[in-house]
């Protein structure tokens, strides 16, 4: 089950298979051709349409496609967002994060970033090694570094504040 955004319309969507799902409630299906990479080829409702995927950006679960030329920006919830939003926690309350903790226990290999600058969401603050692997740790937000509580070679523990904004 999916709930998706089409310009600000809401749509339950469940998928029963590549060409068969329910929107609202309403059993639904069309037939789709891949012509080539994000280009589809689509018959619904006995209505040609083309089709192309313009983006994905999986952190944010938004998608823009085009159809016949007119381009729609899609934001999708998943069943896991779904569930969170009726508990009334907010998926992305990533607004309300004020620092950076370890996710597990490491060797902090690299900074890349200083106290002060202002920083994007995804953008790369840390790497940390952990279990012979690099982890980049990336911003959950918009902000500005207020401090940085560790060392380039320092070693952490799990939970252990890494960054303050």
């Amino acid at each position: 089950m999916f709930k998706v955004m089409v310009k600000e319309k809401s749509f339950d969507i469940e998928v029963i298979d590549t060409n068969h799902f329910v929107v609202n409630g309403l059993p639904m299906s069309w037939d789709i051709k891949k012509i080539r990479d994000h280009h589809y080829h689509i018959l619904f409702n006995n209505k040609s349409f083309n089709g192309e995927i313009v983006s994905i950006d999986s952190d944010t679960k938004t998608v823009v496609i085009k159809v016949n030329g007119h381009p729609y920006p899609i934001t999708l919830k998943d069943e896991f967002d779904l569930v969170l939003e009726k508990m009334g926690i907010n998926s992305n309350s990533s607004t309300q994060i004020n620092s950076i903790r370890a996710p597990m226990p490491g060797l902090i290999l690299d900074i890349r970033v200083q106290e002060g600058d202002s920083i994007k969401t995804g953008d790369t603050l840390i790497v940390l090694e952990a279990m012979k692997m690099e982890n980049i740790i990336k911003s959950p937000r918009e902000a500005v570094i207020k401090s940085i509580t560790v060392k380039k070679g320092q070693s952490v523990e799990k939970n252990q504040i890494l960054i303050e904004f």
